[in-house]
């Protein structure tokens, strides 16, 4: 393999890639809003004479290049978050900005950034001849995935029958190669009470002082939840409080939280619910532990239900997709670190709940994602674009 080829192939393109990812930073998509952004990715990927480039019913921007049996897939998600408080910022987060290492703006590092590379991958295998007839390479635009992480793949899987060999997730991995996750929950825990006037508490039952309790227990179990080598421990957070009563001077007659549980190698939705289940408070008030459903359709007006469980998911480190990737990155740019993410992707449908295996490498950085002043740098997304050329032909040749 040409390495010092595809290098310079993937340097002459920064500047197509830096315009490219300011059209799509310009285009505000949060998610079921992604249309704008959907339309110009499938418009980059004609122009760059893809075989095949459309959207999807749920609205999954889609492209293809090559006739070979093997399918190796692409994904990065093409929603963003909100951009928060304006305050905090100290440019437009649409307009963005560039300077000679970097562009700024909601959605460079998480994760516009990663589809960019991924297009730009694709379009140097088919300029350096590097397509055969071993492989295909499939490149996505996937909706939803700050909602609903792995949605929008679990739908191209179970309803359009699309089942990659392996999958390179393009989310930020601070210039690593990434073999897996902490998979996640979204789990409420409710609790009841009786309403009466804030004049006389005794004669009610107040669900906020039951919350109270399961509070401190909820707080004091994420000390004790399971630890993993590699992907590291379990954790909980209570991310959202809610309560109904009939005023301001009277008792409150229910309470809930949200919780966001982290599952680390081992553990399942059923251990974090029983675990939840048994503490004290929550029995002694008869407290409800469920599982929130995700239930939002997407700007097609798809509709595709799903529980709030992706899965954690770890590929081996002697797995032939993740020595593709080392030894694509090794022989352009040396000897690369291999670590995990953080936080979650799409790998939790595409390895978490259907054993496709996925490896991870993306332009960008973890900490930017959904943080002010987010922003990318120009030599990652060369990086990714060559790195993704290699990947490969490297897993095809001695097939």
């Amino acid at each position: 393999m040409d390495f010092a080829a595809i290098k310079t192939a993937a340097e002459g393109y920064q500047a197509d890639m830096t315009r490219f990812l300011r059209d799509l930073v310009a285009l505000p998509g949060e998610s079921t809003q992604e249309k704008p952004t959907a339309d110009r990715i499938v418009e980059e990927m004609k122009k760059l004479g893809f075989d095949e480039a459309g959207i999807d019913p749920m609205g999954n921007a889609i492209g293809y290049l090559g006739s070979g049996k093997t399918l190796i897939a692409y994904d990065g998600h093409i929603d963003t978050v909100g951009v928060g408080n304006i305050e905090n910022w100290d440019f437009d987060p649409f307009e963005g900005y560039e300077n000679d290492e970097e562009i700024g703006g909601r959605g460079t590092s998480d994760q516009l950034g990663g589809v960019v590379s991924a297009v730009y991958g694709a379009k140097i295998m088919k300029d350096l001849g590097l397509l055969n007839d071993q492989y295909r390479v499939m490149v996505t635009g996937t909706v939803q995935e700050e909602d609903c992480d792995g949605l929008c793949w679990e739908y191209l899987i179970k309803e359009e029958g699309i089942r990659p060999e392996f999958v390179v997730i393009t989310e930020p991995t601070d210039g690593n190669i990434y073999r897996g996750q902490r998979g996640r929950m979204e789990i409420r825990i409710e609790v009841g009470g009786i309403s009466c006037h804030g004049s006389a508490p005794e004669r009610g039952d107040n669900a906020l002082y039951k919350m109270a309790e399961i509070l401190k227990e909820v707080e004091e179990l994420n000390d004790r939840l399971k630890d993993d080598e590699f992907l590291g421990k379990g954790t909980l957070a209570v991310s959202e409080i809610f309560f109904t009563s009939p005023s301001r001077c009277a008792v409150a007659d229910s309470c809930a939280i949200s919780i966001d549980r982290r599952l680390t190698d081992g553990e399942t939705w059923e251990s974090a619910l029983d675990e939840l289940r048994a503490l004290p408070s929550v029995k002694k008030h008869n407290a409800e532990v469920s599982m929130y459903r995700y239930e939002r359709p997407s700007y097609t007006g798809l509709l595709y239900p799903i529980d709030c469980f992706f899965p954690t998911w770890v590929i081996p480190a002697d797995a032939a997709p993740t020595q593709a990737a080392i030894e694509a990155y090794r022989g352009l740019y040396g000897e690369p670190k291999v670590d995990k993410w953080t936080f979650s992707t799409n790998g939790v449908a595409i390895m978490g709940r259907n054993n496709i295996p996925c490896i991870g490498f993306g332009p960008g950085r973890e900490n930017q994602a959904h943080a002010p002043n987010e922003k990318t740098w120009k030599a990652d997304l060369v990086r990714c674009a060559a790195v993704y050329a290699a990947i490969p032909t490297l897993y095809t040749r001695d097939a």
